[in-house]
């Protein structure tokens, strides 16, 4: 029996977001592309040995409307899938991002089927007796019948959320909740993402040795 992650990626990546924004903090997804998921995890869960992390996103589409747009989204969740996947976390792409349009020309763009693949990932392994421990790192409060079947299952519930409006329904139904707070997600993408680029300003070009001649 184990302790696993469930990261309801979009959710998780609002929330960031949101924090950023209330701390005066500026975003910027190419950093949150370098996040070192699995330290902050162990940060925030000292005392959970933690067996896997499932990650769970959305498939992208490039759309015509928004067509640069939605190339440049595609090519950060690879990035992101690239970096997560090295530090061991399952990179999950489930469901379909849609997009609806809106009046005055406006489009709304939308994830379906996620929280429903970890809802089902998460109950399957409980019903199979592999799960002790469900952290779900999720502030979705669809996220509540899962949490009632995974105790009826006697698997214990941590709710992983931030000190920035967490969900209270969750907190009250999962048997412990643990929030980030701000300096562990500033220590684990913002540090992260300025050490990546002094490495390569660091960098320097490599000196030329000219030959020189002596005259006698």
């Amino acid at each position: 029996m184990s302790t696993i992650v469930f990261v309801d990626g979009e959710n998780f990546q609002k929330k960031i977001r949101q924090v950023f924004a209330e701390s005066g903090l500026k975003w910027d997804d190419k950093k949150y592309g370098q996040i070192r998921l699995k330290q902050l995890l162990k940060s925030a869960l000292p005392d959970e040995r933690l067996s896997a992390i499932h990650y769970y996103v959305a498939k992208l589409h490039v759309y015509p409307e928004t067509k640069e747009k939605s190339e440049e989204l595609v090519q950060l969740q690879r990035t992101l899938k690239s970096n997560l996947s090295s530090q061991g976390v399952r990179f999950i792409v489930s469901g379909n991002v849609r997009m609806y349009p809106l009046e005055k020309g406006e489009l709304l763009f939308k994830e379906k089927g996620v929280d429903v693949r970890l809802a089902v990932d998460a109950i399957s392994l409980a019903a199979d007796k592999k799960i002790k421990t469900a952290v779900l790192c999720s502030s979705d409060s669809d996220m509540q019948p899962v949490v009632k079947e995974l105790k009826r299952r006697k698997v214990r519930v941590i709710y992983l959320g931030f000190q920035t409006q967490p969900n209270r329904g969750l907190m009250y139904t999962c048997d412990e909740t643990v929030l980030i707070r701000k300096n562990e997600l500033k220590k684990y993408i913002i540090d992260t993402y300025q050490l990546k680029i002094r490495r390569f300003d660091d960098i320097k070009p490599p000196v030329s040795k000219r030959k020189t001649s002596s005259k006698r």
